[in-house]
């Protein structure tokens, strides 16, 4: 696929795919969908990918759906469009096929992140943000509800008083408190981001990549398990771990006092 709304390229273990419509502050259109799926899938067969770092052009991360989109347009009176759809077929296998990456994943968020675009972002395993960006739940300001998964990260990650202020207020919240608050990782400085970020991407690429996403399945069944079952999850994937190549480094690594190589095996 020939890619017209995303940038996506691979060096040393790391994918970048970057939202590429700065005009449009990289909001979603039909096309967006099927580029972003596509790059997913290159990652998922991908064995030397080790980690994806998911990012925006400009000036903003992604201000969500874009409304000029010909699936989006009616006519006041007319019969708008079937929004359900627009959830079901675009943003539900997105957002499904990201939480179930083979590798771990970060959402560079360098601008605004709004609608569809914040839940993206908190779709990521680890969400690192500029100090001057932004998260906005901004669907009530149009008659909707937070949607790609918008009301199942956002009382996880916020507690649930504030993550029905946000939803149901639209207010902006500014990456420092939203770090503060403990929906993302961290918010740096905007002359630090870049560095951060490929810091960071660098650091994930270089760890047990099979053992940190075991560990997003784990934590993302626990709510749904009692503490029994969360405890049989563990020793199972534990047993797996403890059969493969990186358990074996890391321990040789500690004993021997030096830094392991792993390889994601």
């Amino acid at each position: 696929m020939t890619y017209q709304n995303i940038l996506f390229a691979v060096q040393a273990g790391i994918a970048r795919l970057t939202l590429n419509r700065p005009d449009k502050m990289n909001s979603f259109n039909t096309a967006m969908h099927a580029e972003l799926r596509d790059a997913l899938d290159q990652v998922q067969a991908d064995p030397s990918i080790r980690v994806l770092v998911l990012t925006g052009a400009g000036r903003g991360f992604c201000a969500g759906q874009d409304l000029s989109d010909p699936q989006m347009q009616f006519v006041p009176g007319e019969t708008p469009p079937d929004m359900g759809n627009v959830v079901e077929s675009g943003y539900k296998p997105l957002i499904l096929q990201l939480q179930n990456l083979r590798v771990p994943t970060l959402a560079a968020v360098n601008g605004v992140a709004a609608g569809a675009g914040s839940s993206l972002a908190l779709a990521c395993d680890l969400v690192l943000a500029c100090k001057s960006a932004s998260f906005i739940q901004s669907f009530a300001k149009v008659g909707l509800l937070p949607d790609t998964g918008g009301t199942w990260f956002l009382p996880q990650r916020v507690g649930m008083a504030r993550a029905m202020g946000l939803a149901l207020l639209a207010d902006k919240l500014p990456a420092e408190k939203a770090a503060e608050w403990g929906l993302i990782w961290a918010a740096v400085e905007d002359t630090e981001f870049l560095d951060k970020v490929n810091a960071l991407a660098a650091r994930l690429a270089a760890a047990p990549t099979q053992a940190l996403v075991r560990t997003r399945q784990a934590m993302h069944a626990a709510p749904g398990h009692t503490l029994e079952q969360q405890l049989s999850m563990e020793a199972g994937f534990m047993r797996e771990l403890g059969w493969r190549a990186d358990f074996t480094e890391g321990v040789a690594a500690f004993v021997e006092k030096r830094a392991p190589k792993f390889t994601g095996a």
